[in-house]
């Protein structure tokens, strides 16, 4: 455990001190945007490239690891609808049903988005490397590409999806028509194409001339320390713009499909598939567990901001999520590293 701690403490050390210089001012909020901007667009692209690069195709995409990633993320996020969904009122005015948490069909989207979209960019690509050594990346960037090409599309096209619903639209075609509008804005995102860049590279054994080799490594070794600090501060943003003051009942049961759910039922799926005789490498789904177990991507309280959704119900289950996850997933690492490899071979 004390290895474990010695990674972990550093990581939300950081993702701390994020928080406290955006709330005492020292960093001024205006400049936050930037700093995301700066580990979006320029320090993770060219770790992840970096990554890429430095492997084998085989060994960065493995397709029984990317295919129970991807099915992991399609039951949390179907779990997560059905769990908080409140139908609103339909044409005839009569309220369907109502949940106790009291959500419409745009923030039950936004909050299985929360609770199967983890912090794996930011933190989980440095946090595991150095956990587990750069062996780890190879499924820690396969889980990147299934969540921003695969969960993000299928949760936003969700969200989008209700205000096109109606008699007067095929609820087929709208749906439809939101999962490419999604689709087309999660390929927007940098990251897939800085991860496909760098696989690319790496089968044509293509070498950056010195200098820009150079400038990539600079910008990449930046990216951990300053991807952690800017989580903080987002979070701390997040809580400044929320709309709504969210009771403890409709966020907390989402933190803990996150932090506990999430994990455990990768984990499942994982052995179930090793069982039945799928090549599943144990050190590669320890790997899946573990991202699974990270808390939510801050990023996901900027996209309920700009699509309408209630953000202050998911700015508090991503920090929740941050906060009790420096203990949560402590101990499933500790955890994992004592046996689940041991099972595995069983």
């Amino acid at each position: 455990m004390q290895a474990i701690l010695s990674v972990t403490v550093p990581f939300f050390a950081l993702v701390l001190c994020g928080y406290l210089a955006a709330r005492r001012r020292v960093l001024p909020e205006a400049a936050i945007p930037g700093l995301n901007a700066y580990v979006l667009f320029f320090a993770l692209p060219c770790l992840l490239f970096r990554f890429g690069s430095s492997m084998p195709f085989a060994q960065l995409i493995d397709p029984a690891l990317v295919g129970i990633y991807a099915a992991c993320a399609l039951l949390m996020v179907f779990f997560t609808v059905a769990a908080t969904l409140k139908h609103t009122e339909q044409a005839t005015g009569v309220d369907m049903k109502t949940s106790a948490f009291g959500v419409d069909m745009k923030n039950a989207a936004f909050g299985a988005l929360v609770a199967a979209f983890p912090n794996t960019g930011f933190m989980g690509v440095p946090l595991l490397v150095a956990l587990l050594g750069e062996r780890a990346a190879g499924p820690v960037i396969s889980t990147v590409l299934v969540d921003l090409i695969l969960t993000s599309t299928l949760c936003i096209a969700l969200a989008q999806s209700q205000q096109h619903l109606g008699p007067a639209h095929g609820g087929r075609a709208s749906i439809g028509g939101s999962v490419l509008r999604s689709l087309r804005v999660a390929l927007t995102n940098p990251l897939p194409w800085a991860i496909a860049l760098g696989a690319g590279a790496a089968s044509l054994n293509l070498q950056l001339p010195g200098p820009l080799a150079q400038i990539v490594k600079m910008l990449a070794d930046s990216a951990s320390p300053v991807a952690l600090f800017t989580i903080g501060a987002v979070l701390w943003r997040a809580g400044q713009h929320a709309h709504t003051r969210t009771p403890v009942r409709r966020f907390l049961p989402v933190v803990l499909f996150k932090l506990f759910v999430h994990p455990l039922l990768v984990l499942a799926v994982g052995l179930l598939a090793h069982a039945a005789g799928v090549p599943v490498p144990s050190f590669g789904l320890t790997v899946l567990v573990l991202v699974a177990a990270l808390p939510s991507a801050s990023s996901v309280s900027l996209l309920a901001e700009r699509y309408g959704a209630d953000n202050g119900r998911v700015a508090r289950i991503v920090m929740a999520s941050t906060v009790l996850a420096f203990v949560s997933f402590s101990l499933l690492a500790w955890a994992l590293g004592a046996g689940v490899g041991a099972r595995m071979t069983r």
